[in-house]
């Protein structure tokens, strides 16, 4: 299946891309930085910018499918990012007749979904990160999936819980909507959108997503997503 990976370079876009291609797709790699990108076999390596609607198209012709793993970090600052790439992306898969789409929310987005964790993480973190520095990108976010789920194409909207860096994929769960849980390592976020590939369960549907077998550490978390990734 000839994949596009909208934000192929990420730090879950990586991930997506190599899965994909061990599973023996064709992969699109759609980034700004194509020149950190090494050539292999089964890759295309596109350079575009998501916010420009001709580039998307010319990057999305002649595909199957589309997984976006589209992210900035959080920030208090206006934030269209999501849903104005999102837009562009749907626009380019209905005009050349790509149905099928998996793109990356959050679990925030659930109207029910409610902190579980310990102390620190439900009155500290929680307001912190989802209710203060991440609000910006959660508003844009809400943008976004209203586009997707009124798109008639057959989409899957992936919700992670609070994203960290591991290794290897683990036998993580998934759910529709919302899942009991606090964290998602980006290995197990992008197997989850690649498993969407051949797996119709969450067609139009939203598919939360969370690992269970590994825990991060806080004070580490913290420092990488919210610190390093602002420099």
């Amino acid at each position: 299946m000839r994949t596009v990976v909208f934000g192929a370079t990420g730090p879950t876009g990586r991930h997506i891309t190599e899965q994909a291609l061990t599973a023996g797709h064709e992969v699109v790699a759609v980034t700004r930085r194509p020149h950190t990108v090494q050539p292999r076999p089964g890759l295309t390596v596109v350079g575009a910018d998501v916010a420009d609607p001709h580039a998307v198209h010319r990057a999305v012709g002649g595909s199957d499918a589309v997984l976006s793993s589209l992210g900035v970090p959080l920030t208090s600052k206006p934030i269209t990012v999501y849903s104005r790439g999102n837009a562009n992306i749907l626009a380019a898969m209905h005009r050349h007749g790509v149905k099928r789409l998996v793109t990356v929310s959050s679990s925030v987005m659930d109207p029910t979904w409610r902190p579980t964790g310990e102390f620190f993480f439900n009155n500290v973190l929680d307001p912190l990160f989802n209710r203060r520095v991440g609000r910006t990108a959660h508003d844009d976010m809400r943008r976004m999936e209203s586009l997707v789920r009124d798109s008639d194409l057959d989409w899957t909207i992936a919700r992670p819980s609070g994203l960290f860096d591991h290794p290897a994929v683990t036998r993580y769960q998934v759910a529709e909507n919302v899942a009991d849980g606090l964290f998602t390592a980006r290995a197990d976020l992008a197997a989850s959108m690649v498993a969407q590939l051949t797996d119709a369960r969450f067609v139009r549907r939203a598919m939360a997503v969370i690992t269970t077998e590994v825990r991060p550490s806080i004070a580490g978390l913290i420092w990488r997503e919210a610190v390093l990734k602002k420099k």
